[in-house]
Parts: C-alpha cells; structure tokens; sequence
C-alpha cells in the first residue's frame, strides 16, 4: 500500500484449493442436479436457456418435510410461485427456483429460526423493499414478496452467469469479468440511499475487541488497528466517514450479463468504513495479483483516511476467513473416510489438504496485511 515493503498487492503463490461458494444462485449453463415437481413431464425454465429438466421434487423424509414446510411460507405470501428445483440447501435456509406466471423467480426460507439469522434475512428483506422506492446504481432483483415474520423471500431470478461458483476461485477470473465487477462495486459505494435507510452492521470496535479475545489479533494488532480507526474517524469527522457497501461482494454473489453485473444477496448491506467491498474482493482473489494491485490503487486514490479504513477493513476480512476456514480443517480433521484421490468437482467440498493450503494462504495474505497496518500507523 505504501511502499513495495509494506505492499498489500504481492501476487501470492500458487493454490489449487476449491472451497465452495454459497451465493443463492447457480451457473444458468450448469443447473443444479435437482428434479422438479411434476410427473415424468419435462419443463423447460423461462428465460434460463437450460435444457429441459424432469423429475420432481423429493417431498419424503425430514428433508422433505421442511421442504414442505418451506414451499408452503411461500405458498402463503405468493400463491402463484410453482417450485421446480432446489437451488441449494444447508442447515440454514433453503433456495427454491420456481415460476410465477412467465416469470422465474426464487424463494428463500429460513429453517434455522436463530436471532443470528432471523436478523440477517430481515435486513436482507428491508433492503430489497428499500429498493422498490429507492433504486441503487447497480441491477438488482425486483422484489415480488416477503414476509419478514415467517422469514420468507421471494424475488425474481435474474439471467446472468454467477462471476465464481467458489467463494476463494481456484483461478483467476477473466479480467474483463473482474472489471465489471469492480465498476459495480465502486458505483454502489459511491450512492447514498437517504438517512435513516440503512444502518451500520458492523461494530468496528467490538469486532476488534471480540478477535482480540479470541486469540486472532495479537496485542500490537488490536492497538494499531484502533489507532487507524481513531485517525479515521478523526481525519473525516462523524458526518462521511461511511460508507455504502453490499458488506458480502463476493463474486459468488454477482451476476454477469451483457445488460450488466446484478448483485444479489443483501443481507449485509449498509454503512462501512470505505473499502470494505474492496476489501472483501481482496481477500478472495489470491489467484489475481493483477486484479489485487488494481484494488489496492483503488484504495490508496481515495486519500489517506480512505486508504487505512481499506486496510482495517482488510484485516478483519482476513481474520474473519481465518477463522472460518480453521474451523473447518478442524471440523475435517474428525471426518470418517478421507476423500478419494483425484481433482475436485468446481462446487464439490474442498478436501482437507485443500483447505489447509487455502488457509496457509490466508494467514500470508493477512501477514502482509499487517505490514501496511504498521506502516499506516507510523505515518500517523
């Protein structure tokens, strides 16, 4: 960021790991394997230029009861919705793909009924109806209904293919890809929707504080961290020093189409420090030095205060992938049969190993982070 020693742009080395995506769409070219309702009839989806699937919906079992359960939230505030596939499902929620009339759309229910998510899929559904009255500068899906008590959402299916099915891409994006991303990005975090719209979802303070106790920043980290956010704060007053982002920019979640990007999946929007979406991007495109280098130009353009909110905002990205992805060699490491020898299927699980050497990865990047953080500090 500030000289080649403290750079934040240095091409990491080679990774071949796969973790999974997880945005609520799918490839249109590479639909999921799930059967539609309907007997052995072959229904062809408006507008997704895929061949035609048959099957239905498998409705036995505790899986399908709460897919049941979940189609009849939907049933409930939009009648008309026909479900046809699964989209994916996890612990969580559950995406459907169904018509309403000519039109596609797709549902999302939740099943883990937690304050943590219940919260999550209420802000996401305030942000689409914030949407109807105030447009953002980005494509994003009409809403068609939602009931924020039954954490219900039903929103209509954008065509477009997903930027990257993996939340960390096994190899870099076309550049012409990341530039479309990167222009979406940039024109969201230049709006502002109007005062009171949205709010702020992170504490910057207590997130610190809270990876401070849980041993991922040391003592120096925590302090240099909170000095950049004071001298932020400080440099740009109380009134603009935010800033509008989606708070979850992963490729995962865009779609790209010649009509332009579409984001989806808002359940994290609101006020940041700058450059948090940049950051994000940052941390998930290891396999892009050329694209990381234009993020951090990008970063640094936006003057000194907007330059070390990026960087604060970077390492608690990285810390936050850290500990996710620890927890989860952790939770392999006690796994039965190890997987068979051979490469990963694009949205497979990643390996064990895989996710070790994404991890190594991330604790490099977030070294190299650290080093623009101490630097920033001392030129304070």
């Amino acid at each position: 960021m500030y000289t080649a020693s403290s750079s934040v742009s240095a091409p990491p080395r080679s990774l071949h790991a796969r973790p999974v995506g997880g945005g609520p769409y799918l490839d249109p070219a590479r639909p999921a394997a799930a059967p539609v309702l309907g007997g052995g009839r072959s229904r062809r989806i408006p507008g997704l230029g895929t061949p035609p699937l048959s099957g239905r919906l498998d409705l036995s079992g505790p899986q399908g009861a709460q897919l049941r359960t979940a189609i009849a939230s939907v049933h409930r505030i939009c009648p008309e919705f026909a479900p046809v596939q699964v989209l994916r499902r996890s612990g969580r929620s559950v995406l459907l793909v169904g018509t309403t009339g000519r039109s596609t759309a797709v549902a999302k229910c939740l099943l883990d009924h937690s304050p943590v998510w219940t919260e999550r899929i209420r802000h996401e559904i305030a942000a689409y109806r914030s949407f109807v009255r105030h447009r953002p500068p980005v494509r994003v899906p009409r809403l068609i209904a939602a009931d924020p008590d039954n954490c219900t959402l039903v929103i209509e299916r954008m065509p477009g293919r997903v930027a990257a099915l993996n939340r960390h891409p096994v190899e870099a994006p076309p550049r012409a890809d990341i530039r479309a991303a990167l222009g979406a990005i940039c024109r969201l975090n230049a709006w502002r929707p109007p005062a009171g719209t949205f709010d702020a979802p992170l504490d910057y303070a207590a997130r610190i504080s809270r990876y401070h106790e849980l041993g991922l920043l040391t003592d120096r980290d925590m302090g240099d961290l909170q000095k950049l956010v004071h001298g932020i704060a400080h440099s740009a007053g109380r009134q603009g020093m935010g800033q509008f982002c989606h708070g979850d920019s992963l490729l995962s979640n865009m779609l790209l189409s010649p009509a332009g990007p579409v984001l989806v999946d808002w359940e994290h929007a609101g006020w940041y420090l700058p450059g948090y979406d940049l950051a994000t991007l940052w941390a998930v495109l290891g396999e892009a030095p050329v694209a990381r280098r234009q993020i951090s130009q990008l970063a640094q353009s936006a003057g000194p205060a907007a330059r070390d909110a990026f960087l604060v905002n970077l390492m608690l990205v990285l810390t936050r992938e850290i500990r996710t992805y620890e927890t989860a060699v952790q939770r392999s490491m006690h796994e039965a049969t190890p997987a068979a020898p051979g490469p990963a299927h694009p949205g497979a699980a990643p390996s064990g190993e895989e996710q070790r050497l994404l991890l190594r990865r991330l604790h490099d990047d977030c070294q190299m982070a650290r080093k623009a953080v101490r630097a920033a500090v001392g030129t304070r």
